[in-house]
C-alpha cells in the first residue's frame, strides 16, 4: 500500500509553519491561570531583565518539553525556529547554556517559592471546576531513583541498590495524577527522609478546596509519630505497616473465625461476552525448567486495634494473609503464609481499605512518566539544587497536560486527557501541525491535519478564551 516512490522536497516560500501547534493553546491557558505575573512577582534572581524575566526562562524549559524536547540541549531547536518564536510572540528564548545557568541561581527557598507559584494556578484551576470535585482527595507518596552516569554531579550518591545518583520525593494527587510537591535529594536518601513537611504542605493545599484528604503510602511511610497529629486535624490515612514480630504474632493468634476470604473486585466490567484468557508462556517456561515459582492460592482479611508505640491511642490495622505455594515445576514444595499490614483511621470496610491502598500503586506510573514520558529526572546540570530546580520546571508539562484535560468542557473526555501518557497527550493535543500568520493584532494558528481531539480542543480553547485571568479585577 506505501507506493509513494517519486518523492521531493521543497521548502514553501512566504508560509510559516511549526508542528507544534497546540502550543498557543496550552500558553493562552498559562496566561490566564495568572502563572506568568506570579512567577515573575515570587522568583527574584535576576538583577536585569536584559531580555529576559524569570517566568520566561521556566515556561521555556516547560514549553521545549511540550514541543517535544526531550533535554536541554533540544532548546537550540526552539530558538532557532522562527515560526516557533514568531507563534508565541517571542524576539528569542534563553539557549541551552542560559538556561542551565538560570537553574544554578536556585536556593532551596527559591525552588519552594516556584513550586507555591504552581500550586496557586493549580487552585485556579481546581476552582472552576463542577460542583464534587476533589469529595474525597487522595495524597500519594513515594520516593524513587533518579540514576545519572555523570561523576561530577554535587549531591549525587550510591543508593541501597547499588545505583548512583539522586533520590527524589514525589507527593502526588490520584486523583488528577497532578505533582503537587518535588523535592530532590542525595542518592543515599531513604525513601521517607524529610517527607513529614511536604506531606504537610500537600494536605494543607488540598484542604483549600477537598472535603477530605487522604494520605496514603507505603511501610516506608508510617509516621506513626504523626499519625496522632493527623487524626486530631481531621485527616485521613492509609498507610503499609511494617510485618515486625509483634504484628505477625498478633494476626497468628487470630481464631479462624476473625477470617474472611478476599476477593478482589475486577479491574474493570467487561461490557459484551468475556474473552478467553491468553496463554501464559512465561509461566510455561518456569515450569518446564523445574525454576521455583510462587502461586498465590487464596486471600483472607482480619482487622484489629492497634496501638504503635509512638502513639497515644490505637488505631485499625488490616491484616491480609496470603496463603502462597511454593513449587518446582508441576510439584508444590510447600505452603507459605504471608501478611501485609494496613493502618488507617478511615470506617470503611476492610476489603475497600485494601483497595484504596493497592490504589497507590498508580503513582508509580506518574512516577515512570516523570521519568521516561516527561524526562524530568535527567539531571542535566551539575548540583543537586539546580538539578531539583529543572526538575519542578520541567514536571510543569505535565501538570500542565493536567490542568487543560480539567478544563475541557466534556468531563469524560476531560479526564481520559488527564489519565492519558504524556507522549500520547502530546500527538492529541500540541503536536498539530500549523500554518502561523501574524497580522497587526493576532496570531493565527492554522491547523493542517486532523485528528480526532480537535473538536474538544477548540471547545477548551474557546473556554480557556473567555476565562477571566487570574488576578484580574472584575
Amino acid at each position: 500500500m506505501l507506493k509513494a516512490s517519486n518523492i521531493h522536497y521543497e521548502i514553501a516560500p512566504r508560509v510559516q509553519g511549526i508542528s507544534c501547534g497546540g502550543i498557543g493553546a496550552l500558553h493562552l491557558m498559562v496566561q490566564r491561570l495568572g502563572l506568568v505575573r506570579d512567577i515573575d512577582e515570587h522568583i527574584q534572581l535576576l538583577k536585569v531583565h536584559l531580555p529576559y524575566h524569570e517566568s520566561d526562562h521556566v515556561l521555556n524549559i516547560g514549553y521545549n518539553i511540550l514541543a517535544g524536547g526531550q533535554r536541554l540541549e533540544d532548546l537550540e531547536l526552539r530558538r532557532q525556529d522562527e515560526n516557533f518564536l514568531n507563534a508565541l510572540g517571542a524576539e528569542r528564548i534563553p539557549d541551552p547554556t542560559t538556561a542551565g545557568d538560570f537553574t544554578r541561581r536556585f536556593s532551596p527557598e527559591d525552588i519552594l517559592a516556584l513550586q507555591e507559584c504552581l500550586n496557586r494556578a493549580r487552585l485556579a484551576v481546581w476552582q472552576v471546576q463542577p460542583e464534587g470535585f476533589l469529595e474525597e482527595a487522595f495524597l500519594d507518596v513515594d520516593g524513587t531513583i533518579a540514576q545519572t552516569y555523570g561523576e561530577c554531579k554535587q549531591g549525587m550518591d550510591i543508593s541501597y541498590k547499588g545505583i548512583w545518583g539522586y533520590a527524589p520525593l514525589i507527593v502526588s494527587l490520584a486523583n488528577t495524577k497532578e505533582v503537587l510537591y518535588l523535592v530532590n535529594r542525595p542518592g543515599n536518601a531513604t525513601s521517607q527522609s524529610g517527607s513529614v513537611e511536604w506531606i504537610d504542605r500537600a494536605v494543607e493545599l488540598v484542604a483549600r478546596v477537598a472535603r477530605s484528604v487522604t494520605i496514603r503510602g507505603d511501610t516506608d511511610f508510617s509516621h506513626t509519630e504523626q499519625l496522632d497529629r493527623w487524626d486530631g486535624a481531621g485527616h485521613k490515612f492509609i498507610l503499609g505497616i511494617d510485618a515486625h514480630p509483634k504484628l505477625v504474632g498478633l494476626a497468628q493468634a487470630l481464631e479462624n473465625g476473625a477470617w474472611k476470604p478476599f476477593e478482589r473486585e475486577p479491574k474493570y466490567e467487561i461490557l459484551t461476552e468475556p474473552r478467553p484468557k491468553a496463554f501464559r508462556y512465561k509461566e510455561q517456561v518456569v515450569i518446564e525448567r523445574q525454576f521455583k515459582n510462587q502461586k498465590l492460592v487464596g486471600e483472607a482479611l482480619a482487622e484489629i486495634e492497634y496501638q504503635p508505640a509512638q502513639c497515644r491511642r490505637k488505631y485499625r490495622v488490616i491484616i491480609l494473609r496470603k496463603n502462597i505455594s511454593v513449587q518446582k515445576g508441576e510439584q508444590a514444595l510447600l505452603d507459605e503464609i504471608r501478611y501485609f499490614f494496613y493502618i488507617t483511621n478511615r470506617k470503611d470496610k476492610a476489603e475497600r481499605i485494601v483497595g484504596l491502598a493497592n490504589g497507590r500503586c498508580d503513582q508509580e506510573n506518574v512516577i515512570e512518566q516523570l521519568k521516561n514520558g516527561v524526562n524530568a529526572m535527567r539531571m542535566p546540570v551539575n548540583d543537586l539544587l539546580s538539578n531539583w530546580a529543572y526538575m519542578v520546571m520541567a514536571a510543569l508539562a505535565w501538570n500542565l497536560k493536567a490542568w487543560y484535560g480539567l478544563l475541557v468542557p466534556n468531563r469524560e473526555r476531560g479526564l481520559e486527557l488527564v489519565r492519558m501518557e504524556f507522549r500520547r497527550f502530546l500527538h492529541a493535543i500540541v503536536l498539530l501541525p500549523c500554518q502561523i500568520v501574524r497580522t497587526a493584532r493576532r496570531v493565527i494558528y492554522r491547523i493542517l491535519g486532523y485528528n480526532g481531539w480537535l473538536k474538544d480542543f477548540f471547545a477548551t480553547w474557546e473556554r480557556v478564551r473567555q476565562m477571566v485571568p487570574a488576578g484580574a479585577s472584575g
